[in-house]
C-alpha cells in the first residue's frame, strides 16, 4: 500500500507532495511551485494572472485573498478608522452633548437640547453613518479601539484596502439600519460596535476559507454575542446587523469567481447598499 496515496498533491508536480494551498485559488502546491506574498503564499498560476482580468500591467501585482493589492501598510485603513474614532471623541469632550445630540443615531422624537424634532425619519440619514464613529464614555471608545485594531489587523490584509473600506462602511451602516427599523423611535444609539461586529464576521468567514480550526473563532462570537444580550444598555440591533453584513459581504469578496470577479463583488456590495436604502425609506415613511 503507497502511504503517501493521501496526500494532497501538487497540481503542477502530481508527484510531490503539495506542502501549502494557494491563498487566493486553494490550489495544492509544493515548495517548489509556491512563491511568498505578503499574505501567505501563491501559486505561479496566480502570481502570473495577476487581478484575474488579464492585462498585462497587473500580471506580477501581488494580491490578497479578494483579489485587491497588497499594500506595504496592511492596516492602513485600520488606523485612519482608528483616527476618526479618537478625533471625533475629542470633539464630544470639547463640545459636550449638544455636539453629541447633533450626530446620535435616533429614529424620530424631540430633543430637549435641539429644541425641535429631530432624527433619520425627518431627514437626518448622516445620523446612520455619523454614529457608527461617536462615543462618550473612554471604557467604549477603548473597547471599539482595540477591537478594530486586533480584528482590523487580521481582516485587512485579506482583502486589500478599498474592499476592507467597503466592509467597515457596510458593516456600520448596516448595524445602525437594523438599529433604526427594529429599536424604538426615540432610542438613542452610538459607537462602532456594527463596524467592529462585522469585522467578526468577516473573520469567521476568512478562518472557515482558509481552513483555520473554527473552534477558537466559534468560542468567540458565541461569547461576543453573550455579552450583546446580557449587559444593559447594549444596541443588539446593531451588533446582529454588523456582524450578518460583515459576513455577507465578505463571502461575496472572497467567493466570487476570478472572471468575474469585480462585477460579483461590487454588485453583491451594491445589493447590500440598496437593501439598507429600501429599509431606511420604509421605516421613515412608517413613522413619518
Amino acid at each position: 500500500m503507497d502511504p503517501t496515496a493521501g496526500l494532497a498533491r501538487c497540481y503542477r508536480h502530481p508527484e510531490r507532495e503539495a506542502g501549502v494551498r494557494c491563498t487566493r485559488c486553494d490550489k495544492p502546491v509544493c515548495p517548489q511551485c509556491m512563491i511568498s506574498a505578503s499574505v501567505g503564499f501563491q501559486c505561479p498560476d496566480c502570481v502570473r494572472g495577476g487581478s484575474g482580468t488579464g492585462h498585462a500591467a497587473d500580471a506580477n501585482v501581488p494580491r490578497t485573498l479578494a483579489g485587491g493589492r497588497v499594500a506595504a501598510d496592511d492596516r492602513f485603513v485600520t488606523k485612519l478608522l482608528i483616527g476618526i474614532n479618537i478625533a471625533v471623541y475629542g470633539l464630544v469632550l470639547l463640545l459636550g452633548e449638544r455636539f453629541v445630540d447633533e450626530l446620535v443615531l435616533i429614529g424620530y422624537a424631540y430633543s430637549p437640547s435641539l429644541g425641535e424634532v429631530v432624527g433619520v425619519a425627518d431627514g437626518e440619514w448622516y445620523r446612520l453613518l455619523t454614529a457608527t464613529v461617536l462615543h462618550q464614555e473612554v471604557w467604549h471608545i477603548l473597547f471599539n479601539v482595540m477591537g478594530l485594531w486586533v480584528i482590523g489587523g487580521i481582516v485587512e490584509p485579506e482583502l486589500g484596502r478599498i474592499r476592507y473600506a467597503v466592509l467597515c462602511l457596510l458593516s456600520g451602516l448596516s448595524g445602525s439600519v437594523l438599529a433604526y427599523l427594529v429599536a424604538p423611535q426615540n432610542q438613542a444609539s452610538l459607537g462602532a460596535s456594527g463596524v467592529v461586529y462585522g469585522l467578526i464576521g468577516a473573520w469567521v468567514v476568512l478562518a472557515r476559507r482558509k481552513r483555520h480550526d473554527m473552534g477558537p473563532v466559534v468560542l468567540f462570537v458565541a461569547l461576543s454575542l453573550l455579552m450583546t444580550f446580557t449587559r444593559p444598555g447594549i444596541s443588539w440591533e446593531a451588533h446582529v446587523g454588523g456582524l450578518v453584513a460583515g459576513a455577507l459581504v465578505t463571502y461575496a469578496l472572497v467567493s466570487a469567481p476570478r472572471a468575474r470577479r469585480d462585477l460579483v463583488q461590487y454588485g453583491a456590495c451594491g445589493l447590500l447598499l440598496v437593501v439598507d436604502v429600501g429599509l431606511v425609506l420604509a421605516r421613515s415613511a412608517a413613522l413619518t
